[in-house]
Protein backbone atom coordinates (compact mmCIF):
# COMPACT_ATOMS: atom_id res chain seq x y z
CA UNK A 1 0.00 0.00 0.00
CA UNK A 2 1.74 3.49 -0.76
CA UNK A 3 2.63 5.72 1.17
CA UNK A 4 0.14 8.47 -0.04
CA UNK A 5 -2.98 6.34 1.43
CA UNK A 6 -1.52 6.05 4.85
CA UNK A 7 -0.64 9.35 5.24
CA UNK A 8 -4.07 9.70 4.05
CA UNK A 9 -5.39 7.79 6.71
CA UNK A 10 -3.20 9.86 9.70
CA UNK A 11 -4.50 13.00 8.40
CA UNK A 12 -8.01 11.79 8.69
CA UNK A 13 -7.39 10.68 11.94
CA UNK A 14 -6.12 13.92 13.47
CA UNK A 15 -8.92 15.75 11.68
CA UNK A 16 -11.91 13.56 13.43
CA UNK A 17 -9.44 14.10 17.14
CA UNK A 18 -9.76 17.76 16.68
CA UNK A 19 -13.85 17.53 16.16
CA UNK A 20 -14.02 15.08 19.22
CA UNK A 21 -12.28 18.09 21.35
CA UNK A 22 -15.03 20.20 20.52
CA UNK A 23 -17.69 17.76 20.62
CA UNK A 24 -19.84 18.39 23.53
CA UNK A 25 -22.76 15.63 23.63
CA UNK A 26 -21.78 12.35 25.07
CA UNK A 27 -23.64 10.32 21.64
CA UNK A 28 -21.86 12.66 19.50
CA UNK A 29 -18.27 11.91 20.80
CA UNK A 30 -18.84 7.80 21.00
CA UNK A 31 -19.87 8.71 17.36
CA UNK A 32 -16.48 10.20 16.25
CA UNK A 33 -14.60 7.88 18.79
CA UNK A 34 -15.82 5.07 16.95
CA UNK A 35 -15.24 6.53 13.72
CA UNK A 36 -11.64 7.50 14.61
CA UNK A 37 -10.86 3.39 16.27
CA UNK A 38 -12.07 2.32 12.66
CA UNK A 39 -9.28 4.76 11.15
CA UNK A 40 -6.57 2.88 13.34
CA UNK A 41 -7.16 -0.02 13.03
CA UNK A 42 -7.64 0.68 9.85
CA UNK A 43 -4.10 1.92 9.61
CA UNK A 44 -2.57 -1.11 11.86
CA UNK A 45 -3.81 -3.64 8.97
CA UNK A 46 -2.74 -1.77 6.00
CA UNK A 47 0.30 -2.39 5.49
CA UNK A 48 -0.84 -6.52 5.68
CA UNK A 49 -3.82 -6.03 3.25
CA UNK A 50 -4.54 -8.87 1.11
CA UNK A 51 -1.89 -9.77 -0.91
CA UNK A 52 -1.08 -12.28 -4.00
CA UNK A 53 2.33 -14.48 -3.41
CA UNK A 54 3.21 -16.84 -6.51
CA UNK A 55 3.90 -20.00 -5.61
CA UNK A 56 5.24 -22.27 -8.38
CA UNK A 57 4.12 -25.99 -8.18
CA UNK A 58 6.40 -27.85 -10.31
CA UNK A 59 4.61 -30.66 -12.08
CA UNK A 60 6.14 -34.47 -12.55
CA UNK A 61 7.48 -34.57 -15.86
CA UNK A 62 6.18 -38.05 -17.78
CA UNK A 63 6.08 -37.03 -21.47
CA UNK A 64 7.62 -34.22 -22.89
CA UNK A 65 4.19 -32.98 -23.38
CA UNK A 66 3.42 -32.58 -19.74
CA UNK A 67 1.07 -30.15 -18.20
CA UNK A 68 2.38 -26.50 -17.92
CA UNK A 69 3.40 -25.19 -14.50
CA UNK A 70 0.44 -25.10 -12.34
CA UNK A 71 0.52 -21.57 -10.16
CA UNK A 72 -0.47 -21.34 -6.58
CA UNK A 73 -1.31 -18.30 -4.64
CA UNK A 74 -0.86 -17.58 -0.83
CA UNK A 75 -3.14 -15.28 0.54
CA UNK A 76 -2.66 -13.29 3.42
CA UNK A 77 -5.97 -12.52 5.51
CA UNK A 78 -6.24 -9.11 7.60
CA UNK A 79 -10.02 -9.58 8.29
CA UNK A 80 -11.47 -11.13 10.97
CA UNK A 81 -14.38 -10.52 13.79
CA UNK A 82 -14.23 -11.80 17.29
CA UNK A 83 -15.93 -12.16 20.54
CA UNK A 84 -15.48 -13.42 24.06
CA UNK A 85 -16.59 -15.49 26.32
CA UNK A 86 -15.29 -16.39 30.39
CA UNK A 87 -12.78 -18.98 29.17
CA UNK A 88 -12.43 -18.05 25.36
CA UNK A 89 -11.60 -15.17 22.77
CA UNK A 90 -13.43 -16.44 19.88
CA UNK A 91 -12.13 -15.47 16.60
CA UNK A 92 -14.29 -15.82 13.23
CA UNK A 93 -12.80 -16.39 9.75
CA UNK A 94 -14.84 -16.18 6.78
CA UNK A 95 -13.62 -18.36 3.98
CA UNK A 96 -15.87 -19.65 1.15
CA UNK A 97 -16.03 -23.59 1.08
CA UNK A 98 -13.31 -23.66 3.31
CA UNK A 99 -15.80 -26.91 5.00
CA UNK A 100 -14.97 -29.00 2.38
CA UNK A 101 -11.71 -29.28 3.06
CA UNK A 102 -9.85 -31.69 5.80
CA UNK A 103 -9.54 -31.31 9.02
CA UNK A 104 -5.18 -31.51 8.04
CA UNK A 105 -5.44 -28.65 5.57
CA UNK A 106 -6.75 -26.51 8.35
CA UNK A 107 -4.97 -25.80 11.31
CA UNK A 108 -3.55 -23.12 13.56
CA UNK A 109 0.03 -22.39 15.14
CA UNK A 110 -0.13 -21.12 18.31
CA UNK A 111 1.63 -19.35 21.23
CA UNK A 112 0.94 -17.35 24.31
CA UNK A 113 0.75 -14.34 22.68
CA UNK A 114 0.24 -14.92 19.14
CA UNK A 115 -2.23 -17.04 16.82
CA UNK A 116 -1.56 -17.99 13.38
CA UNK A 117 -4.58 -19.89 10.83
CA UNK A 118 -3.29 -21.63 8.03
CA UNK A 119 -5.93 -23.13 5.03
CA UNK A 120 -4.19 -24.83 2.69
CA UNK A 121 -5.21 -25.33 -1.04
CA UNK A 122 -8.28 -23.96 -0.99
CA UNK A 123 -9.26 -23.97 -4.58
CA UNK A 124 -5.48 -23.23 -5.55
CA UNK A 125 -4.96 -20.59 -2.75
CA UNK A 126 -3.23 -21.04 0.56
CA UNK A 127 -4.82 -18.68 2.85
CA UNK A 128 -2.87 -17.20 6.36
CA UNK A 129 -3.91 -15.00 8.91
CA UNK A 130 -1.76 -13.90 12.00
CA UNK A 131 -2.66 -12.02 15.12
CA UNK A 132 0.56 -10.97 16.91
CA UNK A 133 0.97 -9.99 20.14
CA UNK A 134 -2.64 -10.89 21.88
CA UNK A 135 -3.78 -8.71 24.39
CA UNK A 136 -3.54 -11.26 27.17
CA UNK A 137 -1.40 -14.40 27.15
CA UNK A 138 -3.78 -17.44 25.84
CA UNK A 139 -3.35 -21.36 26.88
CA UNK A 140 -2.00 -22.86 24.14
CA UNK A 141 -3.22 -26.43 25.20
CA UNK A 142 -6.71 -25.66 25.74
CA UNK A 143 -7.34 -23.69 22.33
CA UNK A 144 -8.95 -25.34 19.55
CA UNK A 145 -10.52 -24.98 16.34
CA UNK A 146 -14.01 -25.43 14.33
CA UNK A 147 -14.37 -26.02 10.70
CA UNK A 148 -18.05 -24.49 9.98
CA UNK A 149 -19.95 -23.78 6.97
CA UNK A 150 -18.26 -20.75 4.30
CA UNK A 151 -16.09 -19.90 7.91
CA UNK A 152 -13.39 -20.94 10.43
CA UNK A 153 -13.78 -20.55 14.45
CA UNK A 154 -10.71 -20.24 16.57
CA UNK A 155 -11.43 -20.42 20.19
CA UNK A 156 -8.19 -18.50 22.23
CA UNK A 157 -8.38 -20.00 25.87
CA UNK A 158 -8.02 -17.21 27.96
CA UNK A 159 -4.91 -17.94 30.86
CA UNK A 160 -6.95 -15.55 33.17
CA UNK A 161 -10.29 -16.92 32.94
CA UNK A 162 -13.28 -14.31 33.60
CA UNK A 163 -11.28 -11.51 32.97
CA UNK A 164 -12.64 -9.15 29.99
CA UNK A 165 -10.05 -7.90 26.98
CA UNK A 166 -11.00 -4.46 25.87
CA UNK A 167 -9.21 -4.81 22.41
CA UNK A 168 -7.45 -8.08 20.45
CA UNK A 169 -3.93 -7.00 20.20
CA UNK A 170 -1.73 -4.52 21.92
CA UNK A 171 -1.10 -2.76 19.53
CA UNK A 172 -4.88 -1.41 19.23
CA UNK A 173 -4.85 -1.06 22.66
CA UNK A 174 -2.02 1.39 22.44
CA UNK A 175 -3.25 3.86 19.80
CA UNK A 176 -6.76 4.27 21.87
CA UNK A 177 -4.91 4.89 24.87
CA UNK A 178 -2.37 7.35 23.27
CA UNK A 179 -5.64 8.85 21.62
CA UNK A 180 -7.16 9.40 25.05
CA UNK A 181 -4.50 10.75 26.41
CA UNK A 182 -3.71 13.43 23.94
CA UNK A 183 -7.70 14.49 24.75
CA UNK A 184 -7.10 14.63 28.44
CA UNK A 185 -4.97 18.04 28.46
CA UNK A 186 -6.93 19.51 25.28
CA UNK A 187 -9.14 22.87 25.50
CA UNK A 188 -11.97 22.98 23.69
CA UNK A 189 -11.82 25.49 20.85
CA UNK A 190 -13.98 28.75 21.73
CA UNK A 191 -15.88 28.89 18.20
CA UNK A 192 -18.64 27.05 18.03
CA UNK A 193 -18.38 23.77 16.44
CA UNK A 194 -21.72 22.67 15.34
CA UNK A 195 -21.68 23.07 11.91
CA UNK A 196 -18.69 20.87 11.60
CA UNK A 197 -19.90 17.84 13.65
CA UNK A 198 -23.16 18.01 12.12
CA UNK A 199 -21.96 18.09 8.89
CA UNK A 200 -19.32 15.25 9.38
CA UNK A 201 -22.09 13.17 10.63
CA UNK A 202 -24.53 13.70 7.71
CA UNK A 203 -21.45 12.50 5.74
CA UNK A 204 -21.39 9.96 8.14
CA UNK A 205 -24.86 8.54 8.06
CA UNK A 206 -24.76 8.84 4.28
CA UNK A 207 -21.92 6.45 3.91
CA UNK A 208 -22.32 4.11 7.03
CA UNK A 209 -23.64 0.69 7.74
CA UNK A 210 -26.98 0.00 9.14
CA UNK A 211 -25.58 0.12 13.03
CA UNK A 212 -23.82 3.20 12.10
CA UNK A 213 -27.02 4.96 10.61
CA UNK A 214 -29.03 3.41 13.45
CA UNK A 215 -26.49 4.76 16.38
CA UNK A 216 -26.63 8.84 14.33
CA UNK A 217 -30.84 8.53 14.75
CA UNK A 218 -30.51 7.70 17.89
CA UNK A 219 -28.19 10.44 19.29
CA UNK A 220 -30.47 13.21 16.86
CA UNK A 221 -33.02 12.07 18.67
CA UNK A 222 -32.06 12.07 22.33
CA UNK A 223 -30.59 15.58 21.84
CA UNK A 224 -33.97 17.07 20.22
CA UNK A 225 -35.60 15.27 23.39
CA UNK A 226 -32.94 17.04 25.65
CA UNK A 227 -33.68 20.52 23.76
CA UNK A 228 -37.65 20.42 24.51
CA UNK A 229 -37.04 19.04 28.07
CA UNK A 230 -34.56 22.45 28.48
CA UNK A 231 -37.71 24.79 26.54
CA UNK A 232 -40.36 23.23 29.35
CA UNK A 233 -38.06 23.87 31.95
CA UNK A 234 -38.18 27.46 31.15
Amino acid sequence: MSEAKIQEIRSDIEEFNDLLKQAKRKKVQDLLSLEIRKLETELITLKEKETLTPMEVSPIPTTSTSAPVQKKYQVKLNVYGWDQSDKFVKVFVELKNVHTLPKEQVYCKLTDKSMELHVDNLENKDYLLVINKLLEPINVADSHWKQKTDKVVIFLAKSNPNTTWSHMTEIEKKFEDQRNNRLKPAETDKKDPQDSIMSLMKNMYETGDDEMKRMISKAWYEGQQRKKTDIMDL
